[in-house]
């Protein structure tokens, strides 16, 4: 059954821009939208249309930015599904260099959403290794590109062969049929055992575990849908094993860290010949603290991260006795504490 929208006359208002609409995307809301399933926020269009492209017919005389006749796509709160919209100013994007006015309809949603998760929240960064569920998706297929291009290893899922073979062409290094493949298993083995720096997820509950087993040390999740189940059982000690951060569309960041525990009598270790790196400093201990993860340990209960000392403490203060020679904040006799990542 086709459903027939009548639409009423729209008018830019303050700081707003009045597009003409070229074309408009089809987004996952909008069909959400029109099961029902979405809820619109306050003040936002009764209409679909997440984003659009077209001509400005219109600017408020306040707007310096955009003129009449400019072509321009844009991010919307709903309303693309028309012949005009009106946008507030800093939602209009300008049409990317070689790609064509239609073709942009698409641009907006995808850019804002990767770019604001991926990059700016999540900090992916060059050198990294980065994990994005549904690579064939209009998402995925934007977040492959743009990471490749910011020197990053890009890992995607998808759910055919002939999916993944469009994901590899894009870009993508690693590429897993979760279907037929278990992909915390791949990535790791892909990694050398350590996981991923950066995953965007889709999925939600059902890939939440494998999510959080498939990260690195300080690696960063990004929840942007529920396509599977909202909710999932959780083994919280995969949570101490490393600092990890889960995020959420429109959630505040929330870092999981270990805590610390009760007293217990400990078996100080002596260390012999320490060598310190250029970048290292030496500190003669006068104090350390006994946390939760040194009881861990010595129950062996807690995997010690690569690299890592194999002796207990997590923290220390105490008199810098040698520093390394590209070193230039502390010197001989300062007193001081430190953070480690064992070894006090």
């Amino acid at each position: 059954m086709h459903r027939v929208f009548s639409f009423r006359s729209v008018y830019s208002v303050t700081e707003e821009v009045l597009i003409k609409v070229e074309a408009t995307a089809l987004d996952r809301t909008d069909t959400l939208q029109r099961k029902g399933s979405y809820s619109l926020p306050k003040c936002a269009s009764p209409y679909p249309g997440l984003e659009c492209s077209g001509t400005v017919v219109s600017v408020d005389e306040r707007v310096s930015r955009w003129k009449v006749g400019d072509q321009v796509c844009a991010l919307l709160s709903g309303g693309g599904y028309a012949e005009k919209v009106a946008v507030p100013a800093g939602q209009v994007l300008p049409v990317p260099p070689g790609v064509s006015l239609k073709d942009a309809a698409a641009f907006p949603e995808v850019v804002c959403t990767v770019w604001s998760t991926v990059f700016m929240t999540s900090r992916l960064s060059a050198g990294e290794t980065f994990l994005v569920h549904g690579g064939s998706s209009g998402i995925g297929t934007f977040a492959i590109q743009i990471a490749k291009c910011q020197g990053v290893r890009v890992f995607a899922t998808a759910g055919s062969e002939e999916k993944l073979a469009f994901c590899q062409k894009l870009g993508a290094d690693v590429c897993i049929n979760y279907k037929t493949k278990y992909f915390v298993a791949r990535v790791k083995e892909e990694t050398g055992g350590k996981g991923v720096n950066v995953i965007l997820d889709c999925v939600g509950a059902p890939y939440f575990q494998q999510n959080l087993d498939s990260l690195d040390f300080d690696g960063r999740i990004f929840i942007i849908g529920i396509q599977g189940e909202a909710k999932t059982e959780l083994n919280i000690r995969s949570l101490f094993t490393r600092p990890l951060t889960v995020q959420g569309v429109g959630t505040i960041k929330a870092i999981v860290i270990t805590t610390p525990g009760g007293p217990e009598v400990q078996k100080l270790q002596e260390v012999e010949d320490l060598q310190i790196k250029d970048d290292g400093v030496l500190i003669k201990v006068e104090a350390t603290a006994l946390n939760r993860t040194d009881t861990l340990q010595r129950k062996d209960s807690y995997p010690l991260q690569k690299g890592a000392s194999p002796y207990l403490g997590l923290e220390c203060s105490g008199t810098v006795v040698s520093v390394g020679e590209r070193v230039s904040r502390w010197k001989v006799g300062d007193q001081v504490c430190a953070l480690l990542s064992g070894g006090g």
